[in-house]
């Protein structure tokens, strides 16, 4: 892909730093988030059950990021350097990406998922971006608070859309399409 304009490694919020994932991650986000039973909940992406599920993960956002100009980011917090959670892009061409957040349980109601949706909506524009969506189950209203305090607007619902495959595996859902254009 010609002109790419490359994201940060590392992005600062006032109570976060984003950062590219590494292979060493694994154990922690395995342990804080992606193992977790409630908070994969309502994710478009199975719950992990092993490590190795983790280390896939983690080496698929290391090829998004050689592929595209930006891809997962890990959040974790300035002042005590644990992980909360995760975020990012996931691009469709290089002017169209998805974007969601997933938090550690001790994390959720903090504002900390607001904090990073907004960094990485500043960014987007920056890097090429000129939409920016993000999918969220029609129940999840907590996640569609987020996305309309930083500034997404609801397009609409998508009936029989995505499975979610910790909640009805193999039954597409209804989803809310939020999205930012620049």
């Amino acid at each position: 892909m010609p002109n790419i304009i490359r994201g940060p490694a590392v992005l600062q919020t006032e109570r976060l730093i984003l950062r590219r994932p590494r292979a060493s991650d694994a154990a922690r986000v395995f342990e804080r988030y992606a193992s977790d039973v409630e908070v994969t909940r309502l994710v478009g992406w199975p719950r992990h059950t092993s490590i190795a599920e983790t280390e896939a993960f983690l080496a698929f956002a290391e090829s998004e990021w050689h592929e595209w100009p930006a891809g997962a980011y890990l959040m974790e917090c300035r002042t005590t350097g644990a992980l909360l959670g995760s975020t990012g892009f996931g691009f469709e061409s290089a002017q169209r990406a998805a974007t969601g957040y997933v938090l550690a349980r001790d994390s959720w109601g903090r504002g900390y998922a607001t904090e990073a949706l907004r960094a990485i909506a500043q960014l987007a524009p920056q890097i090429g971006v000129r939409r920016l969506y993000a999918l969220c189950h029609v129940e999840h209203r907590t996640s569609a608070h987020v996305l309309e305090k930083c500034g997404f607007v609801l397009e609409g619902v998508l009936r029989n859309y995505t499975e979610f495959p910790n909640l009805t595996p193999g039954e597409p859902c209804d989803v809310q399409c939020w999205a930012s254009v620049f």
